[in-house]
């Protein structure tokens, strides 16, 4: 496992955009899968983003495509999930997770960070 550490939310209005980041000091955060999921209060958590190690494979949800972005920069140790466009059904906490493989399913994570809210006011 690693320890996996997310920065970057906040509160935003309808429409504006949010750079969310994630990162662990272990070298092995680079050949991992880094996904974000999301849970909003009272729901599940939910699949949003994944990369692969490589960083050339990527998947988002059809809820965030097109409006969310995920990215990874191997020299800085970084996952980023570039968010614009929110609306404020994206409201929620944000965790990043790291995994063996490209996945959409919380089940091949094992590694999780804390978490960062993100808040869309409308």
């Amino acid at each position: 496992q690693v320890q996996l550490v997310e920065s970057g939310g906040g509160l935003v209005q309808a429409g504006d955009s949010l750079r969310l980041s994630c990162t662990a000091s272990q070298r092995v955060f680079n050949n991992l899968a880094v996904g974000w999921f999301r849970q909003a209060p009272g729901k599940e958590r939910e699949f949003a983003a994944v990369i692969s190690g490589s960083g050339h494979g990527t998947s988002h949800a059809d809820s965030v495509q097109g409006r969310f972005t995920i990215s990874r920069d191997r020299a800085k140790n970084l996952v980023y999930l570039q968010m614009d466009s929110l609306k404020p059904e994206d409201s929620a906490t944000y965790f990043c997770a790291a995994g063996a493989s490209l996945s959409r399913d919380i089940s091949s994570f094992n590694s999780w960070g804390q978490g960062t809210q993100v808040t869309v006011s409308s």
